[in-house]
């Protein structure tokens, strides 16, 4: 069974830093796709930031050059590195994960089709966290 247990999240003000971790069990597949979404409230979710097994990355353009998406596969562990927050970044963010065959560009094949990661879609990502609230004052 897939569990992914978010950290981290906390109350801090404008320009300050948080980092989340998302601890990963029973994920076993070698070529994936993990990321971070959040919602605020009465928004819809969004994607914020993923990493494919390979290394490669994708981040909203929201976030590009603030946060850092980082794992470490030896701890089966998910970080998400955010500097310079913004009041406009609180949220719930949660972890998420998805299994692929291979990549190409920017797209996860699987059985059953493939995914584009640019945009990062919540619907395309089946395995998800409980969240971890954000909180960004001004």
């Amino acid at each position: 069974q897939v569990q992914l247990v978010e950290s981290g999240g906390g109350s801090v003000q404008a320009g300050g830093s948080l980092r989340l971790s998302c601890a990963a069990s029973g994920f076993t597949y070698s070529t994936y796709c993990m990321g971070w979404f959040r919602q605020a409230p009465e928004k819809e979710r969004e994607g914020v930031a993923a990493v494919r097994s390979d290394g490669r990355t994708y981040y909203a353009d929201s976030v590009k050059g603030r946060f850092t998406i980082s794992k470490d596969s030896a701890k089966n562990t998910l970080y998400l590195e955010m500097n310079s927050l913004k009041p406009e970044d609180t949220a719930m963010y949660y972890c998420a994960a998805v299994s692929c065959t291979w990549f190409s560009g920017s797209y996860c094949f699987r059985p059953g089709g493939r995914i584009n990661l640019v945009p990062l879609i919540p619907a395309d990502f089946g395995y998800w966290g409980q969240g971890t609230q954000v909180t960004v004052s001004s």
